[in-house]
């Protein structure tokens, strides 16, 4: 783009290229970019709540997913248009910062275009709005700091902890079994969380899955998982007391790192060369057990020869092991990764109770548990389903129940779920309206009547006649003055959310307002839209 000027001195912009783009200015781009907004939001207000539809993308490869996730579904959305990839960035952000409300975040903001729409064509200026706005989300973020109940728990003591992780599985596919996932979910949080500090590490928990069986056998390891089974088909299958020796470097004779070549003209000089790899090899094993390995574990692979010699010298060996998997192995039995033979000494070595190899099935598919490790701060879950996309889902259900834990033992507060947070944020920012005096205020009642979407969208996925529901929950809250009431989305016959133990976290719900009301401001104060034009 560039400013030029003509000979009376008027400026005028050229742009290069100016025949292939398309310009949009002021209430026109405004009006574009909402739809924009609008149309990915429209796409999963039907995916929330435990009563919400699936989505079915097929990826390009023609790999197929079946999500109700909603960070997952525009993930995997090929989108185009500048401003749904806004609304990507914002599910995104909320998945990576909180790990759960990637759906409502969305809705929201969705909602919040739409009421910024109606106030445009009032004639209302987008600044005033975006400012209305903003003044909203601190009424809003503030009242939740208000009707946040704080919660106590222990190792030993963790029910609310599970009853919140089951209020995020309750809208998955996996919901049948929430409660041995949530108690799965909350049990691998609290194995690898430090409770004086207030931190969780989630890379030290491995999420694994194996089609076959049914979502039931789904189990918590006290150690690490990997999907690999012992080099030899005659090496033992079940080690206790083992001693771990990790190793990185190959398991084969060193090669010249330059350029070289063997001439071998005599079978005497065949000879020769064989009996010198085979001592080399035969030294390599002869130092692993004399440090005291009763199991090697390597990244890279080996020969048969040298398969063969770890066979008849008792060593059980497992090759092919991925970088991380092999940290994590290393933080569970306490070892050291040994990148040189030479560095391998007894200190190095990782302690595990018990290494055992277990096959699944009638096929041949083996795994190998390594449990009662040293260190236990390195958990696995272990998912069993019917068949890859119950398992993807389930895997994605599983992360979301490890970070709404993570998020609780960081931060104790708790607010209710089934829309009665938000009924009860609306409430309080229409009464804070009438404190402002300028154009603001009807910013502010817009922004009271966008939080009310996500409770109509619960009752309208649950069945129930949208509008008259809210409107009776909304009446309950006034009449009675608690927050706790929200939309009986199960059919349970009460719409107290402690009874029915629907609760959120405060900072989830705190950031879905925020990051929310962030985007929509930034949409709001673009103006004008220079884009190649389609063909």
């Amino acid at each position: 783009m560039a400013l030029a000027f003509d000979e009376f001195g008027r400026p005028f912009i050229i742009l290069r290229e100016q025949d292939q783009k398309t310009r949009l200015r002021g209430i026109d781009a405004q009006k574009a970019n909402i739809a924009a907004g609008k149309a990915v939001a429209r796409i999963l207000r039907s995916s929330l709540g435990p009563k919400g539809m699936d989505k079915m993308l097929q990826g390009p490869d023609g790999d197929i997913t079946i999500t109700n996730d909603g960070a997952t579904i525009l993930e995997q959305m090929d989108v185009d248009n500048q401003i749904a990839k806004l609304m990507v960035e914002l599910s995104r952000s909320q998945d990576y910062e909180i790990g759960d409300g990637t759906t409502g975040v969305v809705v929201m903001a969705g909602a919040l275009l739409e009421q910024a729409e109606r106030q445009l064509d009032r004639g209302i200026h987008p600044i005033r709005i975006a400012e209305g706005y903003e003044m909203a989300s601190r009424v809003a973020v503030d009242h939740l700091e208000r009707i946040a109940q704080k919660f106590e728990f222990d190792a030993n003591n963790f029910e609310p902890l599970v009853q919140t992780c089951m209020t995020t599985l309750s809208s998955k596919i996996v919901n049948r079994c929430k409660r041995s996932l949530a108690e799965i979910a909350v049990k691998a949080v609290l194995a690898v969380a430090d409770l004086e500090r207030r931190d969780v590490n989630l890379d030290l928990i491995k999420v694994e899955g194996k089609v076959g069986g049914k979502l039931e056998d789904t189990e918590l390891i006290y150690g690490i998982l990997i999907d690999k089974d012992m080099s030899h088909p005659q090496m033992p299958k079940h080690i206790e007391d083992a001693h771990i020796a990790i190793l990185t470097c190959p398991f084969e004779p060193p090669k010249p790192k330059t350029k070289h070549k063997v001439d071998i003209d005599t079978v005497e000089k065949f000879e020769t060369l064989r009996k010198q790899e085979q001592q080399y090899f035969d030294e390599m094993v002869q130092k692993c057990k004399d440090v005291g390995a009763t199991l090697v574990i390597c990244q890279w692979g080996f020969d048969d020869e040298a398969n063969h010699l770890l066979m008849h010298r008792n060593l059980p060996a497992v090759r092919w092991v991925g970088g991380v998997e092999l940290e994590l192995i290393a933080i569970a039995t306490g070892g050291r990764i040994v990148p040189r033979f030479q560095e391998l000494t007894p200190e190095k070595l990782g302690k595990a109770g018990v290494v055992r190899e277990k096959s699944f099935g009638t096929t041949k598919e083996r795994m190998l548990y390594i449990e009662h490790c040293a260190n236990s701060k390195a958990v696995t879950v272990f998912i069993r389903g019917g068949n890859k996309m119950m398992i993807e889902e389930t895997k994605r259900s599983i992360h979301d129940a490890l970070c709404v834990a993570r998020n609780l033992i960081r931060n104790k507060s708790i607010v209710y779920g089934g829309g009665a947070a938000e009924i009860a944020c609306s409430l309080a920012v229409d009464a804070a309206a009438d404190k402002y005096p300028g154009v603001e205020q009807y910013a502010i009642r817009a922004f009271a009547e966008a939080l009310d979407s996500v409770p109509m969208a619960l009752a309208e996925n649950s069945g129930l006649q949208p509008i008259e529901t809210l409107s009776a929950v909304k009446s309950q809250q006034i009449k009675e003055n608690i927050p706790f009431y929200g939309i009986d989305c199960n059919d349970v016959g009460t719409n107290d959310m402690r009874e029915q133990n629907v609760f959120e976290t405060l900072i989830g719900k705190q950031q879905q307002i925020l990051l929310a009301t962030q985007v929509v401001k930034m949409i709001l104060k673009i103006d004008d839209v220079i884009s190649n034009s389609e063909y």
